[in-house]
């Protein structure tokens, strides 16, 4: 099962090099948010770096929201995704793999832009550690509810609409708190509350979005 997993891994990331596009995808979000909304609101530094937090977060959505789509409905038509509970080992392990390769190639690239995107946005230097951990407990719950809500939407014709409809809800919390401790940091407050309940989300997402997901994808292919 152990070699599945990671041949499933490998493909998915071999994949998403392949087509540049979808790899560059989050790293061209959010430098396109980085100039367009200065060019909107006004190149001001104090204004900049109010809105920060916000701005990088929601590139964080906006890319991986645009790979969702794409997540499952492509092995639902070429029927591999049926192979998946009719190999030696759980389905549900796949269906990690499959979500850790999204986080990879959606939330990652942002994880490690995002240092160059507070600078250009003028975020307070005692505010960078923060972001940076609150994207590292955040960016992975993207995913997992992105997953959820994709296997959901898998039999339908609309997936699309339907997806920005169920995963926008489920993250507001999550935006809620990771912006909220980035604000604080950048007052010289602590943001351990706000960082403590996006563990908290983090851990409920872990738990009990793959057992979800995997119902869901396995309604769709009965």
């Amino acid at each position: 099962m152990s070699a599945a997993m990671l041949a499933l891994l490998v493909r998915d990331l071999r994949l998403a090099i392949r087509h540049g596009g979808q790899s560059l995808m989050p790293i061209l979000f959010l430098f396109a948010v980085l100039i367009l909304i200065p060019l909107g609101v006004g190149p001001g530094p104090n204004l900049l770096a109010s809105i920060a937090p916000g701005m990088i977060w929601v590139a964080a959505l906006l890319a991986s929201l645009l790979a969702l789509e794409g997540l499952f409905r492509p092995d639902l038509e070429d029927g591999s995704l049926e192979q998946w509970w009719l190999g030696h080992g759980p389905a549900g392990a796949l269906v990690v793999v499959r979500l850790f390769s999204h986080w990879l190639i959606t939330g990652l690239p942002v994880i490690l832009v995002a240092p160059l995107a507070a600078q250009m946005l003028y975020l307070p230097a005692p505010a960078l550690g923060t972001l940076m951990l609150s994207l590292l407990l955040g960016t992975p719950i993207l995913s997992l509810v992105g997953g959820l809500a994709a296997a959901l939407t898998l039999g339908t014709n609309r997936g699309s609409v339907l997806l920005s409809i169920l995963v926008f809800p489920m993250v507001v919390p999550v935006l809620i708190f990771a912006t909220g401790a980035v604000d604080l940091a950048a007052d010289g407050l602590s943001p351990q509350a706000h960082l403590g309940l996006l563990a908290a989300l983090l851990i409920l997402a872990v738990t009990l979005a793959p057992v979800a997901t995997t119902a869901a994808l396995r309604l769709n292919i009965e």
